[in-house]
């Protein structure tokens, strides 16, 4: 079955600096298979027979910590779940000059609409929707600096999720569809 693996905070601000060449064979150690990672802030797709999100987010945490010695959450989805995240994503949002939109990929015990509630969502200026296994989230540029998304990072859902871009998000989707073939 086809997987993306998105790692939490690798590559940001120069801190848990991983190899993307190094993560692929940490992957390949511990069996998945057709790894292919796309930029360098840990998109890893990949094929297993392991049918668990919890248990290959679970074996890949522990690789990354055997072979990085890095404590990095990963989450997991299959293509299917990612299959109904990147499809629900509007086709008029993008990021760009005139608009900032990101996919918030939610950890399992925070993956309920009511995480919704956690968040300041200011209507005039924030479009927001839940879909099982994220929040999407997309204001003007001219509004970034209103908009409620400013307000998530130090929060507690801040800590349970990873934030990918649409465009980040549509490629993935892509890379995992010629994966699929």
């Amino acid at each position: 079955m086809i997987y993306i693996a998105l790692l939490r905070g690798i590559n940001v601000g120069g801190n848990n600096k991983i190899d993307m060449k190094q993560l692929k064979a940490s992957f390949e150690r511990v069996g998945m298979r057709d790894v292919v990672t796309y930029i360098n802030t840990g998109n890893i797709i990949f094929d297993s027979d392991i049918p668990s999100n919890s248990e290959l987010a679970a074996v890949l945490e522990a690789a990354i910590l055997a072979d990085f010695g890095l404590q990095i959450r990963v989450v997991v989805r299959s293509f299917e779940e990612f299959s109904r995240i990147a499809e629900a994503l509007p086709p008029d949002w993008s990021n760009g000059p005139a608009m900032k939109s990101d996919v918030l990929f939610l950890w399992d015990e925070v993956d309920h609409e009511s995480s919704l509630e956690q968040l300041v969502i200011k209507p005039e200026f924030d479009r927001v929707i839940y879909v099982p296994g994220a929040i999407l989230w997309s204001v003007d540029r001219e509004h970034v600096t209103k908009s409620g998304m400013q307000k998530l990072i130090g929060t507690k859902l801040y800590y349970k999720v990873t934030v990918r871009n649409v465009n980040t998000t549509r490629k993935i989707y892509e890379l995992m569809k010629a994966a699929k073939h």
